[in-house]
């Protein structure tokens, strides 16, 4: 199986490095991208979409269905790691450890399949734990908030400048990533468990196919936005706008939700009880 592999990969890179003789040369002016596609974005995206930022433009409504697998691409990784990595075992099969806080004794205790809450002066520590800085650990719980913000603010004002769905939604991932880097996982996963990521996951995806399946029922074709004017009751270049926003705000939580899936699966194992 390794050198079929290694076949197919040779003889289709081999294909691929063949076929870029006959792209143009690297920022030819007289090349069809240089003189039909991108004047045609510059000049008309404005007017038709309402969007000042060409490159949200495109990349959520002159070329909608992509993004739409693109997005769609992001969950199916997430789906994958968690098949190919998450290990289901019965809960209180594996020893936990206690860190007596005042002496600094560490005791491991099987059979608790939850953490008692009435231990005070005990805390549930990883097997590969180190102590924690105090100084990384505030200054982490205070920046969480500010960073979730401008994940927010990078997708409302994708439209604006530079932003969107994917870049907000990575922002809002490594949020949740920063506190439990700083914390533990399971600080994390208090917060985010796996069961809300898939489903804010499968969610995301849904929002985007389905703005392309209320223009389709509105009577136009699947993302033409064009369909939402009389829903939302605003002229046909705004309906656009609010189109691409509404995907856009799709992406984001996909991305988000996709992003902490892979990583908890990752840091624990797919255990989901200790890790980073």
């Amino acid at each position: 199986m390794k050198l079929i592999g290694l076949t197919i990969v040779i003889l289709v890179g081999g294909l691929l490095i063949y076929a870029t003789v006959d792209f143009p040369p690297w920022a030819d002016p007289g090349s069809p991208a240089s003189t039909h596609v991108s004047p045609y974005y510059i000049e008309n995206t404005l007017k038709q979409t309402s969007v000042p930022n060409i490159v949200t433009a495109v990349v959520a409504d002159y070329r909608g269905y992509d993004t739409m697998f693109e997005t769609t691409v992001i969950f199916t990784a997430g789906v994958a790691c968690f098949i190919l990595l998450r290990v289901l075992r019965p809960k209180g099969t594996e020893p936990r450890l206690y860190r007596h806080i005042p002496t600094g004794i560490t005791l491991s205790v099987r059979g608790f399949e939850k953490t008692p809450q009435n231990l005070q002066d005990f805390e549930l520590i990883d097997r590969l734990w180190t102590p924690q800085d105090v100084i990384v650990r505030t200054m982490c719980r205070l920046l969480v908030p500010f960073i979730q913000l401008f994940g927010l603010y990078t997708i409302a004002h994708g439209h604006y400048s530079p932003g969107g769905g994917f870049q907000g939604g990575v922002i809002l991932g490594a949020s949740i990533i920063v506190l439990a880097i700083s914390y533990n996982l399971r600080a994390a996963n208090q917060r985010f468990n796996e069961v809300l990521g898939g489903l804010l996951g499968a969610t995301g995806v849904f929002i985007y196919a389905g703005t392309g399946a209320l223009c389709l029922l509105l009577g136009l074709n699947f993302l033409d936005y064009h369909a939402l004017a009389g829903l939302l009751r605003v002229t046909t270049s705004m309906a656009r706008s609010h189109g691409v926003f509404i995907v856009e705000v799709g992406v984001g939580i996909t991305v988000m939700a996709t992003m902490i899936w892979i990583y908890s699966n990752l840091a624990s194992a797919g255990k989901y009880d200790e890790g980073l």
